[in-house]
């Protein structure tokens, strides 16, 4: 089979470059494409050297469909509005969805577009975390409301959105282990007399700072005992090696929305 041509979005920025670098470094893929925002300063130049390596030929360009023309699939960790614009252009494609904070609308929206595209879309890539979640629905199916959960997570001072969509990713996971609804037992913001914890509710605080790429954990707190599952990212790599393999994986499925759990084949925990 020929190397996959993929499409990277916001090529310009820490991710995408993290992305051009990686598919440098990975057999069976190749860069067809880097898609900039129309107002950014970096149109016309190499994505290759700006991701630190020698020029591929490949210039960051605001035109995705041209880009995507010539392509396979698009690699997508951008914001909400952009990831919704490429998903109306991928039928017959992969669309690998690492953008968070969608509102219900966009949800829909990409949903709607996995109707003629093979879509993987996670919170999260890295494999570790998708291994963490599926360990978080089997915990939180194992205890009773005895135990409390608790979600933390912290990241760098340039996110935008919080919770973090791996913090979601883990609150869905406690959700469906324990059978209710998240949108129903999702506590968030606490500040002031907010009275006693509700049982079964599933909590999340959030912290910015730094140049944290990504801690999270979740926290069962029982009776005299407490259980942590925890996982640290060290560096955006692993993000962007898990979003290769999904591509990599995709390019043999059916249209439909899909997710690391399925890439790794955690659907049974």
């Amino acid at each position: 089979m020929s190397d996959m041509r993929l499409v990277i979005a916001g090529a310009g920025g820490r991710m995408g470059r993290t992305l051009v670098k990686a598919i440098s470094e990975t057999k069976g893929l190749v860069v067809a494409g880097a898609i900039e925002d129309a107002r950014s300063p970096l149109l016309g130049q190499d994505s290759g050297v700006l991701s630190g390596l020698p020029a591929n030929g490949v210039t960051l360009t605001a035109d995705t469909k041209a880009a995507l023309a010539a392509a396979d699939g698009i690699i997508d960790f951008t914001v909400p509005k952009a990831s919704t614009a490429f998903a109306a252009l991928t039928a017959g494609k992969v669309h690998i969805v690492g953008t968070t904070g969608h509102s219900a609308d966009e949800e829909a929206k990409i949903k709607d577009s996995a109707k003629s595209a093979a879509v993987v879309k996670a919170g999260n890539f890295s494999m570790g975390v998708n291994l963490l979640a599926a360990l978080t629905k089997r915990v939180a199916k194992t205890l009773d409301e005895d135990f409390d959960i608790e979600i933390f997570e912290m990241h760098h001072n340039k996110k935008i959105d919080a919770p973090s969509g791996t913090a979601l990713m883990f609150g869905r996971a406690a959700a469906e282990g324990r059978g209710i609804d998240l949108a129903q037992h999702s506590a968030r913001g606490r500040d002031g007399e907010t009275g006693a914890r509700k049982s079964g509710d599933i909590g999340f605080a959030s912290l910015r700072g730094g140049t944290v790429v990504g801690e999270h954990s979740v926290i069962f707190a029982g009776p005299a005992e407490r259980i942590e599952l925890v996982h640290r990212a060290e560096d955006r790599m692993i993000f962007a090696r898990g979003a290769l393999k999904a591509a990599l994986w995709a390019r043999g499925q059916k249209p439909g929305l899909y997710s690391m759990a399925d890439v790794l084949g955690l659907g049974d925990m």
